[in-house]
């Protein structure tokens, strides 16, 4: 029997905030309505169905939990309803293709200077609705990026029913909102490429003047989907700029089992930098064990059982950037499948960071490279603002607590468009006192909602 230790922390803390700028639109898409086994939405009708004028009574309005009544910007949804659309079902193409991103995404992410975080979920929203406005070579390459070469519409699809079938409850939330902020006299946005936002992401929109109120109406807007985890993604808005997307995820649990306050003590944090760190570590008995290619860990489960904290502890001697290097969405997988019911002693650190990257140069190693291109960039179907449409930025914010009893994070995206112009035998150890790699993962599909990695505490 090997005895290893496994520090693994799970950091949820993501907020994604796409800053496209071209639309204003703001929305609010709590998680949850469907089963553990992601059965698709039963709902029919078109992709891009009815534009933000055509009303019916039948019709869901667009969900947007912010204080809209606090906002300078104008909603350009008050009344609007997203048109009934039919999501597909969660097959395996759909699991290995989100999977193979969220992994690839945390590899380009990754600092071997500082602990990491991200939220795959966020970037994969906040992306989707910025690639219903692209055309041409730019949205095959958005396509193969995302999705694995699904089309948009396929891949609206499949989000839809992913969306709604994350649990959110009491004790275990997960909280999902989407927005859009378009600058008022600078672009004209298509209705198409609004409706379909609102009828896949649940996505509002707002016209907003591009100045310091509306810097603070945004900042607002994810302060408010975070619960303050995130309480800004912007500084300022340069002239350029046009429409932003903005994603944010909260998450919100519960251990099921919250530690004792006699399993918490003092212990010893060997960080990446070789420093010793005399940290609170908290002891519990699991009987989740991981095992795979160059590393241990255990799976701890948060109140209700539909998410759970997977901690992943490279083998002695394997440094963390070497076994994140080596991830693949499919290894990720297979080692979260592996799992094995064997009674764990599992010692983790309390922690909390938050983690701040821009994520062009990540996404365009991944092939995502036209759409920051002006004059190669094509976002023909987001609209039209007196020259070339490109993404000038994709940036990332997250932040995470683990405690004893439970864990909190937040992500933000903002994608911005400018515009040219030891005990018994049969127990495992794991003890998670040098950097170790964490996920918080939706326990029906195996995806991860966040990514991280912890090098220091």
């Amino acid at each position: 029997m090997k005895t290893k230790r496994l520090f693994l922390s799970l950091a949820l803390a993501a907020v994604l905030m796409l800053c496209v700028v071209f639309a204003s639109a703001c929305t609010s898409v709590p998680a949850g309505g469907q089963n553990q086994n992601g059965q698709e939405q039963t709902q029919e009708g078109q992709p891009d169905g009815k534009t933000p004028d055509d009303k019916q009574p039948d019709d869901k309005t667009p969900d947007d939990k912010s204080p809209v009544g606090a906002f300078m910007a104008k909603n350009l949804m008050e009344g609007v309803v997203a048109s009934e659309v039919t999501g597909s079902a969660l097959d395996e193409a759909f699991k290995a293709a989100v999977a193979n991103f969220s992994v690839e995404l945390f590899k380009e992410s990754f600092s071997v200077k500082e602990n990491s975080l991200i939220s795959p979920t966020s970037v994969l929203l906040a992306l989707a609705m910025a690639a219903n406005g692209a055309d041409g070579a730019t949205l095959s390459q958005m396509e193969a990026m995302l999705g694995g070469g699904l089309n948009i519409a396929e891949l609206n699809a499949y989000l839809y029913s992913y969306i709604g079938a994350l649990p959110s409850e009491e004790k275990s939330k997960l909280e999902i909102a989407n927005s859009v902020w378009i600058k008022d006299g600078a672009i004209d946005v298509k209705p198409a490429f609004l409706q379909t936002n609102a009828n896949y992401y649940g996505a509002a929109a707002y016209r907003a003047a591009f100045d310091e109120s509306t810097v603070a109406d945004i900042n607002a807007w994810c302060s408010e989907n975070t619960d303050g985890l995130i309480d800004s993604i912007l500084d300022k808005i340069p002239p350029e700029a046009v429409l932003y997307l903005i994603n944010a995820v909260l998450f919100d649990a519960e251990w099921q089992k919250i530690y004792n306050e006699k399993k918490i003590f003092d212990g010893v944090f060997n960080a990446a930098n070789g420093k010793k760190q005399t940290v609170p570590f908290m002891l519990s008995e699991e009987n989740r064990y991981l095992e795979g290619d160059g590393a241990v860990g255990f799976i701890k489960p948060y109140a209700g059982n539909r998410y759970s904290f997977a901690a992943v502890l490279p083998d002695e001697g394997v440094k963390v950037e070497d076994y994140v290097a080596s991830l693949s969405g499919e290894k990720f997988r297979q080692l979260l499948q592996g799992v094995q019911n064997t009674q764990v002693y599992a010692e983790m650190p309390k922690f909390e960071y938050g983690y701040e990257i821009g994520l062009n140069g990540a996404l365009q190693s991944l092939g995502m490279n036209d759409a920051f291109i002006p004059g190669l960039a094509d976002f023909t179907s987001l609209g039209s603002a007196g020259g070339d449409l490109y993404i000038s930025s994709v940036k990332h914010k997250t932040f995470i607590t683990v405690d004893e009893r439970g864990t909190k994070a937040g992500a933000v995206t903002s994608v911005e468009f400018g515009v040219t112009s030891g005990g018994p035998s049969n127990y495992k150890y794991v003890t998670l006192d040098r950097p170790f790699v964490y996920a918080i993962i939706d326990n029906a599909t195996l995806l991860p909602v966040f990514l991280g990695a912890v090098l220091e505490i």
